[in-house]
């Protein structure tokens, strides 16, 4: 099984600072499988906690290369929930890939472990008889301290449900669980992997100086 490693994260970084720069990224250092993924981005502040910045991904299987290279952008330029990324964002910024494992179909809404499973949910919008669907990762749930039912709650906002979220309702609900590798980087640990790897560290258009 692949799983998530330091190579992935670095091909991100390298795919983002490449996009700032209007180059073609490295290539990777790692090989081309097919697996479900993630990108996640966050922000980190004066040692704060991490903020998200934008997380995209594809639960369907793709090419690990030309998958981490599209969703390393998407998910810093084109998550609708935050403004794009900025070059000068880049030193406050930590980057986490995820390779999604085992999916199974649950037997129930409750059918999963907070903290080892990410969740699919799918279910079917009363008030419009739409099909809505979302996803989070297995971290999200253990890292906003919530209950299953929270969680779920929470994601079935996340789909677009605005109406009252009643226990028939979640009874409803598809589910389906996986597992994840994941592996995360700071920016300023790629810069350190990139000067003993290539001889120097990389120049960001548009960062400020001393960021790098």
């Amino acid at each position: 099984m692949v799983a998530a490693n330091r190579e992935m994260v670095v091909y991100c970084f390298d795919t983002l600072v490449s996009h700032y720069n209007s180059e073609e990224a490295p290539p990777p250092a790692f090989d081309a499988g097919q697996h479900p993924l993630f990108v996640t981005w966050k922000k980190v502040v004066n040692g704060g906690e991490p903020c998200l910045r934008g997380c995209i991904g594809t639960l369907e299987a793709r090419c690990l290369i030309n998958g981490f290279r599209d969703y390393a952008l998407t998910s810093a330029l084109r998550d609708r929930r935050f403004p794009p990324i900025q070059a000068r964002e880049l030193p406050t910024l930590e980057c986490t890939v995820s390779i999604l494992t085992d999916y199974e179909t649950a037997n129930n809404y409750l059918d999963w472990e907070v903290g080892k499973h990410g969740i699919i949910i799918e279910f079917t919008d009363p008030d419009y008889s739409t099909r809505r669907s979302a996803t989070y990762l297995p971290e999200v749930a253990a890292n906003e301290g919530w209950t299953k039912v929270e969680a779920i709650d929470s994601l079935m906002r996340k789909a677009g449900y605005n109406g009252t979220i009643t226990e028939l309702l979640r009874k409803r609900i598809r589910l389906t669980r996986y597992q994840s590798t994941i592996f995360s980087m700071h920016y300023s640990e790629y810069i350190s992997y990139v000067k003993t790897t290539r001889g120097a560290a990389p120049s960001i258009a548009g960062a400020k100086p001393g960021a790098h």
